[in-house]
């Protein structure tokens, strides 16, 4: 087995092209609407949930089971897809993946009962699997580290991007033609991605100052390395408490909108648009601080020296516990503003946790470590998912679920912040 320090790059000896700042910013924005795609294919069932739940007669408890599939498949599918892309390389294996899931994607448009949906799902779960590993090691490569926290936090805004786009894009399409044609439409977005894809990311480079690494270490990535590694584990624990909180707000929120505070679903468009742009502004947000402090500070310089933000994480940890106080939101605009400062918080926390890891294992480990973060975030779906809509249906509101999931994030930010054998600058 081949180590990704085997390709035509290395013999290239990239060590003697320094990092082009534009095409490597050129490279985080594919890669960011490479992760836009994938979310507007697995949100469209979200925005145009009271429909299809209506047509296959789908309650809260097995809704909550179909994002539970999606994420069944994806912890599977996300540490393996990340330890195949750090042998294949980005830019081959997010290609494939993207023209997997899209066919999978138009395929929802066939669905005839719950069980149908739920196949698909975990199909569809499988096939995107590998877009985030993919993403997080095309950066890496393309950047030097005391830019990579800002391009981490413009990666992470795919997602937002996506939900918002997949809300207003699904709608409009299942107003005029159905729910079906919905799936069909979000799906071809993907297939219009994979030429801009290809053009940008010409091949696989191994940043500079990690060739002699690189050059050297041709021992194969073993997952049971990279589960074990402390800051792998570390940044888990940080997804685990912050992925369910985001999960409500992403696709909870257009049923929130219409059961709660009885709106009419095409008048929540513009709402459901509020989390996820504050998504967008704590990710790039908290991302921008962090590299500019490692740029002011002389670190992120490529020396193995890291600075773990505590403080920044800290801040972001508070924001995202503020869902607790949602149940007292006098309206749905003030809800759904709580909503998007819990959000902002917790894509700054995804960030911090997220450059943090991977500035800390080597670069032959950064899918494979990409993969076990998206696990985790899977795992804590497939949890949530179906807790929060038993809760629902249970308590027939969102009170207990919002306090609850505001409330998971404490325990686990405070791991993460004092993590020990962790030197916090």
């Amino acid at each position: 087995m081949r180590s990704v320090s085997n390709g035509p790059d290395a013999a290239r000896s990239p060590s003697s092209v320094p990092y082009a700042r534009s095409g490597g910013w050129a490279v985080a924005v594919a890669a960011t609407l490479g992760m836009s795609v994938s979310y507007i294919d697995r949100q469209t069932l979200a925005a145009i949930a009271p429909t299809v739940r209506s047509a296959l007669a789908i309650d809260h408890t097995q809704f909550g089971w179909l994002l539970s599939a999606f994420s069944m498949a994806y912890l599977v599918g996300a540490p393996a897809a990340g330890v195949v892309v750090d042998r294949l390389g980005a830019r081959r294996g997010f290609a494939v993946a993207v023209v997997v899931w899209s066919v999978v994607a138009g395929a929802h448009a066939l669905v005839t009962s719950f069980a149908m949906l739920f196949a698909l799902r975990v199909l569809l779960g499988a096939a995107e699997a590998p877009s985030f590993p993919a993403a997080a090691q095309a950066i890496r490569r393309a950047l030097p580290p005391s830019r990579r926290s800002a391009a981490y936090g413009l990666l992470f805004t795919g997602s937002s991007v996506g939900a918002m786009v997949a809300a207003p894009l699904a709608l409009s399409i299942e107003g005029s033609y159905g729910f079906r044609a919905a799936f069909v439409g979000t799906a071809v977005v993907g297939l219009a991605w994979i030429p801009l894809w290809l053009g940008i990311t010409r091949a696989d480079r191994i940043p500079p100052e990690e060739v002699a690494t690189s050059a050297v270490d041709v021992t194969p990535v073993r997952w049971i390395d990279v589960v074990r590694s402390p800051p792998v584990l570390r940044a888990v624990v940080a997804v685990v408490g912050s992925a369910p909180l985001l999960m409500f707000v992403l696709n909870f929120t257009p049923q929130y909108l219409v059961e709660h505070w009885h709106l009419p679903r095409l008048g929540t468009r513009w709402l459901l648009m509020v989390a996820p742009l504050m998504f967008d502004v704590g990710a790039v947000g908290f991302g921008w601080w962090a590299s500019t402090r490692e740029r002011r500070s002389g670190t992120g310089t490529g020396t193995g020296e890291r600075k773990t933000h505590v403080d920044l994480f800290l801040v972001a940890a508070a924001m995202a516990a503020l869902l607790v106080f949602a149940p007292l939101a006098p309206s749905a605009r003030v809800a759904v503003m709580i909503f998007g400062v819990a959000a902002a918080g917790g894509g700054g926390i995804y960030v911090l946790a997220t450059a943090d890891m991977l500035g800390r294992v080597p670069l032959r480990s950064t899918s494979s470590a990409g993969g076990m973060t998206a696990a985790a975030q899977s795992l804590a779906h497939i949890v949530a998912s179906p807790l929060v809509g038993m809760a629902i249906d249970r308590t027939h509101g969102y009170g207990t679920a919002l306090v609850g999931l505001g409330l998971a994030v404490i325990p686990t930010s405070l791991a993460f912040a004092l993590w020990p054998g962790v030197r916090a600058r």
